[in-house]
């Protein structure tokens, strides 16, 4: 008899588990060594305190009551149970924190779309430490990461995640049509959001201009000129954090591993400013993002600044298998 898991889950055996050991004590070698330390949060938080640093407009995480009739859920990420635990164990002590995990978290997904509900992250959060210098600091770690499992090709994207809300509320879309077209972006559908621009009436032909241009901006520091010839005040305070941000990371030497990307938009609500995602040239999947968080913290009852990323255990694992296989030679 078959029995069956629930979709978007898997087994992993022997095999692959060593493999995924090898590529999360790799990982942890490198957070130790920048001096993050690890911690464990539970699988399982109360609802109410998730709800309190989220602000996706996606399902919400599993939910269940417990046998007082406590409504938990599991975490959806593990961003907002650091954000907790800092707030009630490091309330009295000085920042900044430097904090590593690896542990499992789950979302409500399409798994005939091959998603998974259930999944592995590893990251570091670096709270207490503003931008520019907190952000470059995580871009380096990132990278070091990437590199440490043999993923060198890896690329880190780097936009803004204030740019395209400000901008539609600069030239005036309505809040409905807003959500609209901000979902596109997220969802990187520059078709649909070209369709969503066509539809809003009465809109200045240079702000459909921009509206279009920005999401296909990407490159190098090249990318920063030309979005500021296009103008609008939105426009020029994003670039000038996406500026000043750039410069620290190329003062460590990687402005090699970022690529300058204006459409990039995050799908977690707690993001502000400079947001990340990364990609590898062997492998179509987003191995993992992160960026700014500069308001989250006061959410929980601490002014902090803070940033950091996550990254998918299991994709790393597949970016490794297909670099392996373009490093022999092999079809890709």
């Amino acid at each position: 008899m078959i029995h069956p898991i629930p979709p978007g889950t898997r087994d992993i055996l022997p095999d692959e588990m060593r493999e995924l050991r090898a590529i999360e004590s790799s990982l942890v070698g490198v957070f130790d060594e920048f001096g993050y330390g690890q911690v464990a949060t539970p699988t399982i938080e109360y609802d109410e305190v998730l709800k309190e640093g989220e602000s996706r407009d996606t399902d919400p995480a599993y939910r269940f009551f417990d046998e007082r009739g406590d409504l938990l859920a599991l975490r959806s990420d593990m961003t907002i149970p650091i954000a907790r635990l800092v707030s009630t164990r490091f309330r009295d002590a000085e920042p900044p924190f430097r904090f590593s995990y690896i542990g499992r978290a789950y979302r409500a997904v399409s798994p005939q779309r091959g998603q998974m509900r259930e999944f592995m992250q590893a990251g570091v959060e670096l709270l207490g430490a503003p931008a520019p210098a907190g952000t470059a600091e995580v871009i380096e770690v990132l990278c070091k990461a990437l590199d440490a499992v043999g993923l060198n090709r890896a690329v880190v994207g780097l936009g803004d995640a204030d740019l395209y809300r400000q901008l539609l509320t600069e030239v005036g879309v309505e809040e409905d049509a807003a959500d609209m077209i901000v979902a596109r972006l997220a969802a990187h559908d520059l078709v649909g959001i070209e369709t969503e621009v066509d539809r809003l009436e009465g809109l200045d032909p240079a702000a459909r201009k921009t509206l279009l241009r920005l999401p296909a901006m990407r490159g190098g520091a090249e990318v920063l000129e030309q979005a500021h010839e296009l103008g609008g005040d939105a426009v020029e305070r994003a670039t000038q954090r996406l500026q000043s941000t750039y410069e620290a990371v190329a003062a460590k030497g990687l402005a090699d591993r970022v690529l300058l990307d204006l459409g990039l938009l995050r799908d977690l609500g707690y993001y502000t400013g400079a947001i990340l995602e990364v990609y590898d040239p062997a492998l179509g999947h987003i191995l993992g993002g992160g960026g700014r968080y500069d308001g989250l913290m006061k959410r929980f009852g601490s002014d902090l600044r803070a940033a950091g990323f996550a990254l998918y255990i299991e994709r790393l694992h597949i970016a490794q298998a297909e670099e392996e296989r373009v490093a022999r030679g092999g079809p890709r």
